[in-house]
Formats: structure tokens, C-alpha cells, sequence
């Protein structure tokens, strides 16, 4: 029978003549050198050409790799030798190795030598950790040195071709060859070593189109291949499989049997001639060469010959050699690690007659068969004696251990018992391949997989599947049947079976229906398998060691490497797999847990809890993930010991006590999510507010909060979160809690200025002033001159004065409303908090308390020109802040009448409290501007005065002996202008220099004239009482042009006044600012000369512009007796310098 070699092409790279081929021992690389001086690395697996290096003009006719060193080794006819690394693909060194053609290019296995070869008939070795030295130059040849390769089993000899017609070989050292073989009638082209150990044969290829094999000890050629009708370019020993591969320049590349001589295939691809061979120890690739192109070819299979026996024996065949190996000799005193290769003691068997292909020990593990060549040999597994051989294209093992069948054509099958035969029969539709188990089963590509009883030979059932594998478990249970895709679990059913053949149901031409059903399907590729128990274990494709158990499928091992499954030994609880260099290595698989598992599937649970007392704790959440797998997830979370997994069943369950435990152990702020959910689906709500704030869920605490109309739980979040920087959810917490204060007190808190000041104007039309003086302080000095206080512009906001009496209104109503109540409610949408105010007011319900103490209005004092005497005490008053007034004091000055202070040499000191609060609330500057307030400190060193406002009926209680003596015609004429004062809506004022003071004191300042009366009814206090000394300075208007230098000026408050002041015990003492008509008419034309050079525009706030023909009136009204009396002080004036040319 032939060699039974499947040969699949797995790559074509068109290109130019391709001069040598090399594969990568590691990576899927092959190495292609051309004709046009290129060199390629071509991608098996992607079938991409991942490199290329551009070496020289002329043909490149060696190249090697050497993967140690990352290097690839080029040979051309310019006769430089290269060295590239192939990772960086940069020339590592280059230098001339001969004087004509380098042909061929060996690397040493284990030395860091090369050796070259070329047509000036020479050898040369070279060392490259010596910078590429030539250590040795063999020379002996006559002609061209075509190849040369090195001895696999003796790295110090090598042999050469030449077209001498001789082959030679040579040792390291020596620079004679040690012996010369003579036989080809032409030129030697090429030349390969037998990789076995059991023949020292060599083989060579020439010109006379002759293949010869030569043993090597005995110098004599034992064989004469014949074929080929060109010249032989090319062989090749696979290192492998027992063949030989012989390429020729009649385009074809012959596969000859290795043992027998005979031509087993020939392979022609179209690419012309074939210049090149390469085969790889380890893999059963194989590169050519050809004059278009080169084509990788996979021969025969690449898993090894391996069997194990129930007892650990293993049995492999190393070439035509049978080995065993046992697995109980390892010695027990070192505990094996997982994917460590075993140190096994391999025992000789003999050589097989055949070249083995498959080994397999039969169910009881006595018998071992050996398959290949179209034979097959069943041999003793103890001492391999020839049981019994026969031909056949397969060999399969029933259940039964001495049953067996063989398939001899694809029509027939013979069935053997006791190594006799009992039956021969032809499937029906012809049979493709075999496979053994509980049932025979047999494939054709017709109809499918069909399976067979053993010992009716009657058809159980055909499955339109065309399976690449079939695996029967232990019982005969199970069964799964791999494809090229995926694989199947089937469950067996014995009994239907049976009852279908004897009441005659459910029997059809496919068979019985009943017999099969599907019990999993998985999208893996099945390399090797093996049953144990209802357990599945398997390789996969992607190099995994899996179990299948009921519908879940466990990995054991990503593996590193290809291995094929061997067996599993319940007493050692492991699993043995062997790679293709027939290492064995081992994983650890306890036959507890799968004892456990089977149980389960078997539905037998008393024997699953009889068990699992046995299984390791390490080990038991892989059961309990077993057993949610089947639906058990109260006994999976009793067995499980991982704490993530124990939480995910309780929460499945719905065990809300577990969760609560394991996520207090954990800490975890999710699993407290997770419980809080559960608890609120419970109906226990303390539970999970309580869970909520240990996960910080604070949108969820407000959420339960609300839902349940917990005001005080609402409160408690707003803190909570607040506190936690969950400022979102504390400003909602606040804002539903009613706490509108905290809301804005939050907004400032995190630097939300802007936001504060619209929230405040909304909802706290109190809180407005501060906020707007905060935002001034970080808006910066652009942005802060635009910004408008309601207590300074209150034209600028219309409506302002009911917007503050409605939060009072609304605040003193505040009061829970029960839900009996919501019906009756009306919403928010539909109510009007201004009509409420006023119908409340109307009513007499409501009566408006001024945060002052006093129905004050808001003024626009900086919008105002100084006005002359009480008028601009009372409009000061709009600067004092919010404190309330003292009532004794109010109460005495509603009842004493306005008259002057009687005469006194020395001003009274003044009061021991003052009747206002000393600490005003005066809103922040914008950076570098001048302040256009005033704080109350101007009446701390006055005496008390009693003050009436006919318009704002208004009294204040200032300090005595501040004001002057007026007469009443000052007063009735101060009566009759204050309103017209009123209404101008700006004025532009700013800071005299000291020399324009001196100028109206020149003039006749108004307190210079009150020193120099004679009335006796009235004593006036010294100057140095109330007047500043000489950095005083009036209130006057200041043109454009002045008005950049005024601003910057800063006046400092010397002299006198500070003793007046530390007498007082107050604050420094305010400046008393005179205007007289001169100063007024004055001031009407630097106004008009303001509103020339740029009017309006130069203020930053954008308010309207002023009235000019109204403001000259006013301007005209004679005010020559009236006198300005105030008390303010220059640290406490400034001015900003855009709202000076405001309106």
C-alpha cells in the first residue's frame, strides 16, 4: 500500500527566480532569495511579504537565517557576504568572502561559525565573534562548490557537492577532506544528510538527472533513484516523515519513501524550474523554489505518534523507533508544576516495520496498534510482540478491547473480535472514514456521518454532518463530534434505542430518532479530546487545555505551545498532554471536582454531597459556578468561597441579609448600590437608606427622600452631599428643603459668583447687595465697573422694592403643608407671590418691616450732585447699612424739634453707643476703582441731631453739635429743591486737590464764615473740631480731562482730625464738604464740558443720558446762602472713575 501523506500547498509568493529558501524555526517566516538581488520574508499564516531587503544589483544565490542572533545572511555573486537584522532591518556588517560567486551559505547549530562556499572552488569558515574572521579555508574541489551542508548528528563534519562530480567530507580543524564519494557521471549539484539515527546515509542530486544514497561508514551508494529528466537542483532528508524530496528542472519536485525507495507523489505547481528545497526539523513544512515564485507545502500531519494507556505507560515512535515511557517511575519527593516538562525514562522497544503514522492502545490498554504505509500491526504493549497485521486505509478500537475494524476501500468495512474476523459489510453509502467507540461510526461525503451497532451492524441513526472527529465517553453516554467549525455534545440514549427496535416506532431509512440528543453546541475547533466521566477535556485551536460539563466550559491552561491530549491518571488528579518533539508535560485537574461535576449531571446528589466534602476549598467556587451553571444557586452559594461570586448569587437570590454582609466586608460603594436596590425592591426602606449612604449615593438618597416625602431625610442629604463635595445634589437638597439661604450660601462656597447673584435676585432679593459687592471683588475690573448694585441703582431695577417685600411676605408664611392638603393647593405655576403680597398688604395682613428699621427707599446717590445741607444727610442715609435702628432713640427723636445746639466753647463728646451700627455692609470694589460708598462712621463724632425728611418721613438720631446754625429761610429753601435734587439721575463728582481747597477757602468757605459770626446765640465749634486737616478736601465736579488724575489721587487723612477721632473713640472723622454758588456754577460747566469730550460714553454701566436742559435749570436756582453739611470722609470716598462720566 502507499504512503498515506495528505500534502496542502499553504502559500504562493510570485516573484523573480528564486535562488534558496530557509524557514524560521520559531516564526511562521520563510526567506526567499532572487535572482534580482532582492531577498523576501514572506508571512506563512497571513500569506504577506512582511520584509524585504534590497541587497545588490546582482543575483543573491544564499540566504540563511540565524534566529539566534536575529540575523539574516545573504551570499551574492558580487561575492560579499551581508548581515542584516531582520527586526530593524539595518546591514550589520559586510565584507568580501571570496574571489568569484558565493553559492551556498551554512550556519552552524550550536557554534557561532558560518560556512560559505563558491565557484573559486574553496570552503571557508567564519567566526562573527571574532568581527567575521575566516578561521579556516577547506580547499580539495576542482570545480564550482555548489552546496554544502553540516551533519545533524555530528556538528564537526559536513559534506560538499561540487561539479567535480564528487561529494566530500570534512571535519572542523582539518583541511583535508575525510573521505570522497564517486559515482555521478556529471556535476554534483546538491547534497542533505539522513536525520534519523539509524542510518548514516547522505544524498545527492546532479546533473545527470540522478538521485544516489550513499552510506557514509561504508563509502558505497545503496541507492539509485530514477526519475527525473533534467537536471537535479535540489534534495532533500525530511527530517520528519520518511520521505525524500527530490527537486529537478523538469519543473517537479518527487516524493520518494525513504525506506522502501518508492515514488510515493510528484508535485508540479507551474512555476517552471525548481532550484530549491528546505525542510525544518520539528515541522513538516517544506519551502520550494522555483524560477516564478515560491510555494509552501504542508506533508503528512504533524501529531506525533503518542498513546497512553489507563496505567500512565506511554508508547510514542520516534521515527520507525517504538519507545515507552512510564509515568509512575517520575519520582514523587518535588511537586510537579503545571506545563513543566516531566524528566521521563524512555525505553527502547525496537523498530517497527513500518513507518508509524498513528499508535493507540486499545480500551484495556494490553494491546497497541501501529498505523502506516497502508498497514497496520498490532503489537503487546509490554514487550511489542506481533499480535496481529493486516492492510487497511484505517483501524479503529471498539469499546470492547478486543474488538476492532478496519476500513479497506471506501465501500468496505471488516469487523474483527479477538483477532479474528467476524463480519464484513458495505455501508450504504459508502464509507470515507472510520471511527471506533460505543458505536462504529462511519462518514461519507454524501450523506453524512452514520452510526453503526457492532454487533447487529444495523443503522442507530445518520447525522448530516461531516465530522473531522468522534469521541465516545467511558459509558458510552455521550458522545461529541467535532468539525472543522465548531463541536457537538450528543447524549445516547441506550433505552429508546431499544425500544424503538422492539415495538417498531420511530424507525426510519435514517434510523431511530430518538437515539440522540443535543446537549450543547460550542464554536471551538477540537484538536485532541478525551472523556472522563461526563467530562469532555480538549485542545482547541488557540492553544487552550478546556473541559465541557454540563453546558459550561472551564479553561484549565492557555498553553504556549501545540500539544496533543494523552490521558488523564485519577490518582495523580492530572491531566498529560505530548508536543510534536514528544516532551510530555502535565496540569493539575482533580478527579474530586470532576467526580463532583458528573454527579451533579447524573442528577445523583447524594453522591454529590458525599463528595464534596473531598473537593479543596481552592477549588470549590469552579464547582459552584458548575452549579449556577445548572441552575443550583442555592447550593452554589453554599459551596462558593469567593466572596464577588457568593454576593452576585445572593443578589440573584434575593438573600438581602448575605448581600448586606458581604458588602460590608467588601466596602465597596457599587455592591452597596446593588443592595440598596434589592432593599428598596424588599420594601425596606431603612435598609436601603442606610446602603445608600454608605455607597455616597446621594442622588439615590434624595431620590427615596422625595419619593417617600421625607422632608428631614431630604435636610440630611443636603449635608451629607454638601459635605461630601456632591454640590449638585446638596443645592437640589436645599433648594426642595426650602433652605434658600444654604442654596446661595453653596453657589458662593464653590466660586458660582454669577450664578449666586441671579439666584439671589430671584429668590433672595435681600442678599443681592453682598452678592453683587462679591462679584465686583472676582470679576475683575472690566467686568466689575459694568456690574449695578440694586441698593445704589435702584432705577435699574424696577420693581426691586416689591420684589424684597414679597420674600418677606412669603418668608413669614413658610409652614409645612400635610398632604391631606395637596388637592386645595394650588401649584407654583399658578400662583402670583407679587398679587399675593399686595392683596395681603391691602388686607392689612402684611405690613412691610425695612430691614433698616425704616421704610427707606433705594437712591442712585452717585447719579445725584451734593446737595446742600439736611438733604444730604438724609441721601447719605441710602449708604447705611441694614442695622436696625436703636428704638430708644428713634422714640426721643420723634419728639424732640429741630433747633440749633446751644452755644458750647467746646464740642460735646460724643455718646457712649452710637444711635447707628458702626459696621456698615458695604459691597466689594471692583480692583483699583474708587468707591462709591459711604459708611455710616460720618455721625461717630457728631453730637445727636434731629433730622426731618418731609418726602421720606424719616428721623435719625445723629450726634449733636455737627450741623451748624441755619436759618429757616436755608431750610425752606433746602425744602423746596430737595425733589428736583432728586430726580437728576448722575452727576460726575470726584476729589479736590489741596491747592483748589485753598482756593475756596480764599473765596470764603462756608465754615470759615461760620467762625467768623458774631451771634452769640449760636456757639460754633472750632474748626479743628470737625474739619480735617490739610488733606481735606469738597465734593466737587471734575471735567474729562481731570478726571484720570483725580482718581489715582489718594488723600490721606492727617492731622488734626485724628486727635478728634481718638477723643471720639470712633473711626476717623469725616470730612465736612463746602459748595458754594461759585463751586455749583462750575461745576454746570465741567458737566457740559464732560459731555463735549465724550459724554456718557466714557462710563462703563451703559445708563441713560442726562438731562442737560433740567439739570441747568436746577443749576440756576440761587443757592448762595445754602451750605453743604457733611461729614465724609476722603478714605472712605472713592469714586470710581467710569461712573463719573455715567448718565
Amino acid at each position: 500500500m502507499p504512503l498515506r501523506l495528505d500534502v496542502k500547498r499553504k502559500l504562493t509568493a510570485r516573484s523573480d527566480r528564486v535562488k534558496s529558501v530557509d524557514l524560521h524555526p520559531t516564526e511562521p517566516w520563510m526567506l526567499a532569495s532572487l535572482y534580482n538581488g532582492n531577498v523576501h520574508v514572506w508571512n506563512i499564516e497571513s500569506q504577506q511579504l512582511i520584509k524585504s531587503f534590497e541587497v545588490c544589483d546582482l543575483p543573491v544565490r544564499a540566504s540563511r537565517f540565524v534566529a539566534r542572533k536575529n540575523w539574516v545572511v545573504t551570499g551574492s555573486d558580487d561575492m560579499q557576504v551581508r548581515v542584516y537584522n531582520y527586526n530593524t532591518l539595518e546591514r550589520v556588517h559586510q565584507f568580501e568572502a571570496h574571489s568569484d560567486y558565493v553559492r551556498c551559505i551554512a550556519v552552524h547549530p550550536t557554534q557561532p561559525f558560518i560556512l560559505t562556499c563558491s565557484d573559486d572552488m574553496t570552503i571557508k569558515l567564519w567566526n562573527w565573534e571574532m568581527k567575521w574572521s575566516c578561521q579556516q579555508i577547506f580547499e580539495g574541489h576542482s570545480h564550482y562548490v555548489m552546496q554544502i551542508v553540516i551533519n545533524p548528528k555530528d556538528n564537526n563534519t559536513f559534506a560538499s557537492a561540487s561539479l567535480d562530480r564528487l561529494v566530500k567530507v570534512w571535519q572542523l580543524g582539518s583541511s583535508q577532506p575525510n573521505f570522497t564519494l564517486e559515482g555521478h557521471q556529471r556535476g554534483v549539484n546538491c547534497v542533505d544528510y539522513y536525520h534519523g539515527g539509524d542510518k548514516p546515509y547522505l544524498i545527492s542530486g546532479a546533473d545527470d538527472s540522478l538521485v544516489k544514497i550513499w552510506d557514509y561508514q561504508n563509502k558505497t551508494c545503496v541507492q539509485t533513484l530514477e526519475g527525473h529528466s533534467q537536471n537535479v537542483s535540489s534534495v532533500s532528508f525530511h527530517p520528519e516523515l520518511p520521505i525524500i524530496l527530490t527537486g529537478s528542472e523538469d519543473c517537479t519536485v518527487r516524493v520518494w519513501h525513504a525506506n522502501t525507495y518508492r515514488l510515493e507523489n510528484t508535485l508540479n505547481y507551474g512555476l517552471d524550474r525548481v532550484w530549491c528545497i528546505c525542510s525544518l526539523s520539528g515541522s513538516n513544512n517544506v519551502a520550494l523554489g522555483y524560477d516564478e515564485g515560491s510555494v509552501m507545502i504542508k506533508v503528512g500531519r504533524e501529531e506525533p505518534a503518542m498513546s497512553m494507556d489507563v496505567s500512565g505507560k506511554i508508547v510514542w515512535a520516534r521515527h520507525s523507533e517504538i519507545q515507552q515511557a512510564n509515568l509512575k517511575a517520575i519520582g514523587g519527593g518535588e511537586e510537579t508544576l503545571d506545563g513543566e516538562r516531566l524528566p521521563l525514562a524512555v525505553k527502547d522497544l525496537g523498530a517497527c516495520d513500518i513507518y508509524p503514522q498513528t499508535i493507540a492502545h486499545n480500551p484495556n490498554g494490553r494491546f497497541v496498534v501501529v498505523c502506516g504505509d497502508g498497514e497496520y500491526i498490532i503489537y503487546t504493549a509490554m514487550a511489542l510482540r506481533n499480535k496481529a497485521f493486516g492492510q487497511a486505509l484505517e483501524f479503529v478500537w471498539a469499546l470492547d478491547s478486543s474488538e476492532y475494524a478496519i476500513r479497506e476501500s471506501n465501500f468496505t468495512v471488516k469487523l474483527f473480535k479477538n483477532f479474528k474476523e467476524k463480519k464484513s459489510f458495505k455501508p450504504d453509502f459508502g464509507c470515507e472514514g472510520i471511527y471506533g467507540g460505543y458505536l462504529l461510526g462511519c462518514r461519507s461525503s454524501a450523506t453524512g456521518l452514520a452510526f453503526y451497532d457492532w454487533e447487529t451492524q444495523e443503522l442507530v441513526r445518520r447525522i448530516e454532518i461531516q465530522p473531522r472527529l468522534v469521541f465516545w465517553s467511558e459509558n458510552g453516554d455521550y458522545v461529541c463530534i467535532a468539525t472543522d467549525e465548531n463541536y457537538f455534545i450528543l447524549k445516547y440514549s441506550t433505552e429508546a434505542v431499544t425500544n424503538a427496535r422492539e415495538n417498531k416506532e420511530g424507525v426510519t431509512e435514517d434510523g431511530i430518532e430518538e437515539a440522540f440528543s443535543l446537549v450543547g453546541e460550542v464554536q471551538e475547533v477540537v484538536k485532541t479530546g478525551k472523556w472522563v466521566g461526563d467530562c469532555f477535556i480538549y485542545t482547541n485551536s488557540v492553544n487552550r487545555l478546556n473541559y465541557y460539563v454540563g453546558g459550561e466550559i472551564v479553561t484549565i491552561a492557555h498553553l504556549d505551545r501545540t500539544l496533543y491530549l494523552l490521558g488523564y491518571l485519577a490518582k495523580e488528579n492530572r491531566l498529560y498532554l505530548g508536543d510534536k518533539e514528544l516532551n510530555v508535560v502535565s496540569y493539575e485537574l482533580l478527579v474530586s471536582v470532576l467526580e463532583y461535576q458528573t454527579a451533579v449531571m447524573r442528577r445523583d446528589f447524594a453522591t454529590a454531597d458525599r463528595v464534596l466534602p473531598t473537593v479543596p476549598s481552592q477549588h470549590r467556587t469552579r464547582v459552584a459556578h458548575f452549579l449556577e451553571k445548572q441552575g443550583f444557586k442555592k447550593q452554589a452559594l453554599a459551596v462558593s468561597t469567593d466572596p464577588e461570586h457568593r454576593f452576585d448569587l445572593a443578589l440573584s437570590l434575593g438573600e438581602l441579609d448575605v448581600c448586606e454582609q458581604l458588602a460590608t466586608a467588601a466596602g465597596s460603594e457599587h455592591k452597596w448600590r446593588l443592595v440598596a436596590e434589592l432593599a428598596q425592591q424588599r420594601g425596606r426602606l431603612e435598609t436601603a437608606q442606610t446602603c445608600l449612604l454608605r455607597a455616597h449615593d446621594y442622588p439615590g438618597l434624595l431620590l427615596q427622600a422625595t419619593a417617600a416625602g421625607n422632608a428631614t431625610l431630604i435636610k440630611e442629604v443636603g449635608v451629607e452631599a454638601e459635605g461630601q463635595g456632591r454640590n449638585n445634589v446638596a443645592f437640589l437638597s436645599h433648594f426642595l428643603s426650602g433652605n434658600l439661604r444654604e442654596c446661595l450660601n453653596l453657589l458662593i462656597k464653590t466660586n458660582r459668583v454669577p450664578e449666586a447673584a441671579f439666584f439671589a435676585r430671584t429668590y433672595l432679593p435681600s442678599e443681592v447687595s453682598r452678592v453683587v459687592g462679591l462679584w465686583k471683588g472676582v470679576a475683575g475690573e472690566k467686568v466689575g465697573q459694568s456690574l449695578a448694585d440694586p441698593a445704589q441703582y435702584d432705577n435699574l431695577f424696577p420693581g426691586f422694592k416689591d420684589a424684597l417685600k414679597t420674600q418677606q411676605f412669603h418668608e413669614s408664611r413658610i409652614k409645612p403643608i400635610p398632604a391631606t392638603s395637596s388637592p386645595s393647593v394650588k401649584g407654583n405655576h399658578e400662583r402670583d407671590p407679587l398679587e399675593e403680597m399686595r392683596a395681603a398688604e391691602a388686607a392689612g395682613t402684611f405690613v412691610y418691616v425695612s430691614p433698616d428699621g425704616d421704610d427707606a427707599e433705594f437712591v442712585d446717590a452717585p447719579q445725584q450732585p451734593p446737595q446742600s445741607g439736611l438733604q444730604s444727610l438724609l441721601d447719605s442715609e441710602s449708604y447705611l447699612p441694614s442695622a436696625p435702628p436703636d428704638p430708644a432713640a428713634a422714640t426721643a427723636a420723634s419728639t424732640i424739634p429741630f433747633t440749633p445746639s446751644p452755644p458750647s466753647p467746646q464740642p460735646s463728646p460724643p455718646p457712649a453707643a452710637a444711635t447707628l451700627s458702626l459696621d456698615p455692609l458695604i459691597p466689594t470694589p471692583a480692583p483699583q476703582l474708587v468707591s462709591d460708598t459711604i459708611d455710616e462712621e460720618m455721625v461717630s463724632d457728631a453730637d445727636d441731631l434731629e433730622v426731618k425728611d418731609a418726602g421720606l418721613d424719616k428721623v435719625e438720631n445723629l450726634s449733636e453739635n455737627v450741623v451748624p446754625p441755619m436759618v429757616e429761610e436755608e431750610q425752606e429753601q433746602i425744602t423746596e429743591h430737595s425733589d428736583l435734587m432728586k430726580e437728576a439721575q448722575s452727576v460726575e463728582t470726584d476729589i479736590c486737590s489741596p491747592e483748589e481747597e485753598e482756593e475756596e477757602e480764599e473765596d470764603g468757605n462756608a465754615f470759615d464764615d461760620w467762625e467768623e459770626q458774631d451771634d452769640d446765640s449760636v456757639k460754633v465749634p472750632p474748626k479743628e473740631d470737625f474739619l480735617t486737616g490739610a488733606g481735606d478736601v469738597d465734593l466737587i465736579s471734575a471735567s474729562v480731562g481731570d478726571k484720570t488724575d483725580t482718581a489715582e489721587e489718594k488723600v490721606s487723612d492727617d492731622g488734626e482730625a485724628d486727635d478728634g477721632a481718638g477723643e471720639a473713640g470712633a473711626s476717623a472723622p469725616r470730612r465736612i464738604i463746602g459748595w458754594d454758588e461759585d463751586d455749583v456754577e462750575d461745576w454746570g460747566l465741567e458737566q457740559k464740558k464732560n459731555e463735549s469730550l465724550g459724554g456718557s460714553g466714557g462710563g462703563a454701566t451703559g445708563r441713560a443720558a442726562i438731562d442737560q436742559a433740567q439739570l441747568e435749570r436746577e443749576l440756576e436756582l440761587d443757592l448762595e446762602k445754602v451750605r453743604i453739611e457733611d461729614s465724609i470722609d476722603a478714605n472712605d470716598i472713592n469714586l470710581d472713575e467710569e461712573e463719573l462720566l455715567a448718565d
